[in-house]
């Protein structure tokens, strides 16, 4: 297999990992973790959504964690922005980089975004030019690449279809998303492959769940194909509110440990992740279901 020598890891457990938690975590505790992931050596954390609060009541301190973090200059701070109004709410607070997303599936797109797929473009349309107007990059994420909790099994051509729209309105980078943790490796090279023959590999990203503990294996997969960068939680947080059945994503933790492992440098520390992961473990009052932070409950 041939691997890179450098992969990009793209946090999104404070969007990601707490959007579904039914606990709700402080706004100040919130601060202060994003601010430890600040110091692990990230290049890219997601921190909240601007999504209407009633969807979403777990980040309806979006402005107030946005505005209250300590930013360092060499990491971007992304957040996830639904339509206009969130997007406005998003350049108040001067937020690095916008998310967007939608499905590939038409039954997740209605119960996530409650249109249809079509319906959705327009809507996307004007948050991504009015983003990129104002100086920011956009970025795109596609759920349910791999399979659907409504429609079951979701076809390469719906995913091509969406994507190239959504790269026809002018996001640098797409996320493919296993929104139910339901892929393989067969199946991920077989996508990436009638992916990769339109896009190039270094505008696609993946964000693997683990619902079938198949992430790393399929994270291998897309390695030896090119793509370089990964969507991942700290400690496997994570779940979408919209797809049943949905398990965390793939642990940034064990992400890194296997990359390091591998001789492919990630630019993270370690020892600081770690502690990351202790202090929204703490704050949860719940184990992090990461490999890596179950053996150091074991060892500790």
């Amino acid at each position: 297999m041939d691997f890179p020598k450098t992969v990009t890891i793209k946090e999104v457990g404070p969007r990601d990992g707490l959007q579904n938690e039914k606990q709700f975590i402080q706004t100040e505790d919130k601060i202060e973790w994003i601010n430890l992931l600040s110091e692990t050596g990230l290049s890219y954390i997601e921190i909240t959504s601007f999504v209407n609060p009633k969807w979403i009541p777990q980040l309806v301190d979006a402005i107030e964690v946005s505005k209250s973090i300590i930013r360092k200059k060499d990491i971007t701070y992304a957040a996830l922005v639904p339509n206009e109004r969130g997007l406005q709410r998003a350049l108040e607070v001067n937020i690095d980089e916008v998310s967007v997303f939608m499905s590939a599936s038409e039954t997740h797109n209605r119960k996530n975004i409650n249109k249809s797929i079509s319906e959705t473009f327009p809507v996307l349309k004007l948050v991504i030019n009015e983003a990129i107007a104002s100086g920011k990059k956009v970025r795109g994420y596609v759920s349910t690449v791999f399979g659907c909790p409504y429609e079951g099994k979701v076809s390469t051509d719906a995913v091509l279809s969406v994507s190239e729209q959504l790269f026809s309105l002018g996001i640098y980078e797409l996320s493919l998303g296993d929104t139910i943790g339901v892929a393989n490796p067969k199946q991920v090279e077989d996508v990436l492959t009638e992916v990769l023959k339109r896009f190039p590999s270094e505008k696609i990203a993946m964000h693997f769940h683990n619902t079938s503990g198949t992430a790393l294996a399929n994270v291998l997969v897309a390695l030896n194909l090119g793509i370089t960068n990964f969507d991942s939680a700290l400690g496997g947080l994570g779940g979408c509110p919209y797809a049943p059945g949905a398990s965390g994503n793939l642990a940034t933790d064990d992400l890194h440990y296997m990359l390091n492992s591998m001789g492919i440098d990630t630019g993270i520390k370690r020892k600081q992740l770690i502690q990351a992961a202790l202090f929204i473990e703490e704050k949860l009052g719940n184990p992090l279901s990461s490999y890596t932070m179950r053996k150091e409950r074991r060892e500790n």
